[in-house]
């Protein structure tokens, strides 16, 4: 009777505090969550409109300011090479003055695409940059070519000089041609002609360039003591459209420039580009009206910049295609060039406020949960809140054991909140462990409860990389075990961060040898690219590390390399108790014997043919012939990877 009375006496305890302590927890909840959601939902949409709208007006004006800085860089620029007396004379008199100077206007405006001088004899001197693939493709130039130097001298003479002469990085001449082309002449373009016209620097374009065939916009000015000697620099408008890019306001913001005839000169957009880019290069002359359906707010931004309100970057608002945008107009003539030319920026409103939406929803929701789970919280029995932590206690310590066994669940009034930490503590510590020996990424997803990808293995593409230290058994040999130890960890520490950096995921370590995969666990559609720059990557630092080595008196480690890509079955293997993450299959047994026939043909990183076809455009190859490699019926085409092709 007596144990009764206590449980009864228990039980009357328990009920008050329960109800007293749900009607409390549920009005408070209420009383300030419901106020406080209504306002923030209210007032964080208007704020989210202005804050998108300011965002794009600060970005906005960004982008135009940087338009605009470079073609203050090219006025600049052809300003001080009219002052210069080494252009005065017709070439090929001061030949290296005039390349000297032109080099280096060239590399203080790196945007543009060639600076140049026509004279009133029909002399012409042209330095070009090879930056641009279009550009280095119409002159043929070589692989090793940085500039191009095109001159006409002596037009009116039996020894007419025309050559274009290609120089490198240093501005050393690798090749030059004689140029039998003789058709252009610098005083029938319309750079020449109206700057003798106007006798002052003008802005013509865009219009087709006589020696690139490309559209392109030219600032030019006449020569300080001669008026018929013009010093001009060219911008391509595929750069101008790069510098347009307005990705970062939005995904869908378009930029785009229009002359003082209301005319579309250059776009964002790379189709669009592509299209005017057509156009303008089947015309034989100026560049007129475009075609209006190019972009469809083009006849709005031509009405808006007549307008006071919005001509000086003013932000209007307005529907195109059934959805809200803001339009930017703002002008970027230079230098009294380029004058009526305004650059206009387009973006969706919704694009705008997106972000500041989805954080406003974000914390509605939360609010929300919050006060539902203080509700549901509030009116749960004690007994049932102690059992719920306890349960998450032990399932925090089994994730941090990594024990899949169920575990029998103790009860506790008071220890509970200490056990959970400490349940919490040791899963961090275990999983900190456990990723010493395993591949992060592979720790993630098995760790994670809702990753599954690691657990069976399957069939897919991967790229393999393997690697080894040339002569290592004789390098073991020289030196002390604590020596060869200490140089092996700096040496894997540097490959590891290396192959981490470039998206790999290093799985094995054979020795001295590592084995890294792409596209497993983690999926990468340029999973060969980034395979080749690792390789790079790591031979490079490699050399470095040996320099210090060589200090040291550490050994040199000469590192072998062997890339192959295609299909491998990638999974988790082994007994039931201990299982090992790899990839298996004859792209990893390619790639490993790859490696090792660096040995006889004195070469650092070999590839295989079906790589290098995937990977061309990227990358110097030296093909080394088909190979019988050991095991394989086949042979495999192999490739010397050289380095990265510069773009």
């Amino acid at each position: 009777m007596a144990g009764s009375d206590i449980s009864k006496n228990a039980v009357g305890w328990s009920r008050p505090l329960r109800l007293h302590l749900g009607v409390l927890v549920v009005a408070s909840l209420l009383f300030t969550s419901l106020p406080i959601i209504w306002m923030a939902f209210s007032q964080g949409t208007s704020a989210a409109v202005t804050s998108g709208a300011q965002q794009m007006r600060q970005m906005g004006l960004r982008l135009i300011e940087g338009y605009r800085t470079t073609l203050q860089g090219g006025s600049d620029a052809i300003a001080l090479a009219s002052t210069m007396p080494q252009l005065a004379t017709a070439p090929s008199e001061d030949f290296d003055a005039k390349e000297k100077l032109f080099l280096e206007i060239l590399h203080n405006v790196p945007n543009a695409t060639s600076v140049y001088a026509g004279y009133p004899d029909g002399s012409y001197l042209q330095v070009i940059s090879l930056m641009r693939e279009d550009v280095r493709q119409t002159l043929s130039a070589p692989k090793d070519a940085v500039f191009a130097i095109r001159m006409i001298a002596r037009r009116d003479q039996p020894d007419v000089i025309s050559t274009l002469r290609f120089l490198d990085a240093q501005a050393d001449v690798i090749e030059e041609r004689a140029v039998d082309d003789l058709s252009f002449d610098p005083r029938d373009r319309p750079w020449y002609q109206a700057v003798v016209q106007d006798a002052k620097p003008v802005s013509v374009g865009p219009y087709v360039a006589g020696t690139l065939k490309a559209p392109t916009l030219t600032i030019a000015a006449p020569m300080r003591n001669n008026g018929e000697v013009v010093v001009g620099i060219n911008i391509h408008l595929r750069t101008i459209s790069h510098l347009l890019d307005a990705s970062e306001i939005s995904p869908r913001a378009r930029a785009y420039i229009i002359d003082g005839a209301d005319d579309l000169v250059a776009h964002s957009d790379p189709e669009v580009m592509s299209r005017l880019m057509d156009l303008w290069s089947r015309s034989t002359g100026g560049i007129e009206a475009t075609d209006r359906n190019f972009d469809t707010s083009l006849a709005t931004v031509i009405t808006l910049r007549r307008d006071a309100t919005f001509a000086a970057g003013g932000l209007a608002r307005l529907d195109l295609d059934g959805e809200r945008y803001l339009v930017q107009v703002a002008p970027i003539s230079v230098s009294g060039l380029f004058a009526g030319s305004e650059a206009a920026i387009v973006v969706p409103l919704a694009d705008l406020v997106a972000q500041a939406n989805r954080l406003l929803l974000h914390n509605l929701l939360v609010a929300g949960g919050f006060v539902i789970a203080g509700v549901v919280a509030a009116v749960l029995l004690s007994r049932m809140v102690s059992r719920s932590l306890n349960q998450l206690a032990q399932e925090a310590r089994r994730i941090g054991d990594l024990d899949i066994h169920e575990k029998g669940l103790s009860h506790s009034w008071i220890t509970e909140i200490n056990t959970l930490a400490t349940a919490l503590a040791a899963s961090r510590h275990a999983i900190g462990q456990f990723a010493l020996y395993v591949p992060r990424e592979v720790v993630r997803r098995i760790v994670n409860p809702q990753g599954q990808a690691v657990a069976k293995a399957k069939r897919q593409d991967v790229t393999a990389l393997f690697t080894d230290i040339r002569d290592f058994t004789t390098i073991s040999e020289q030196h002390t075990p604590e020596e060869l130890v200490e140089t092996l960890s700096d040496y894997f520490e540097l490959l590891n961060d290396i192959a981490e950096r470039h998206g790999g995921t290093v799985v094995q370590y054979l020795g001295d040898s590592i084995f890294v995969m792409w596209n497993a666990p983690v999926e990468n559609a340029r999973h060969a690219e980034q395979g080749c720059r690792c390789a790079l990557a790591m031979k490079a630092a490699v050399d470095t590390l040996n320099d210090a080595n060589r200090q040291d008196g550490r050994p040199v480690l000469f590192t072998r390399f062997g890339l192959h890509t295609g299909p491998a079955v990638v999974g988790s293997f082994g007994a039931v108790s201990r299982q090992q993450y790899t990839a298996m299959g004859d792209t990893i047994n390619v790639a490993s014997r790859l490696e090792g026939l660096n040995k006889e043909f004195d070469t650092s990183i070999l590839v295989s043919g079906g790589l290098r076809d995937a990977t061309a455009d990227h990358f110097d190859f030296r093909p080394l012939g088909p190979v019988q490699l050991k095991g394989r019926a086949g042979r495999v085409d192999v490739w010397e990877l050289r380095g990265e092709r510069a773009i």
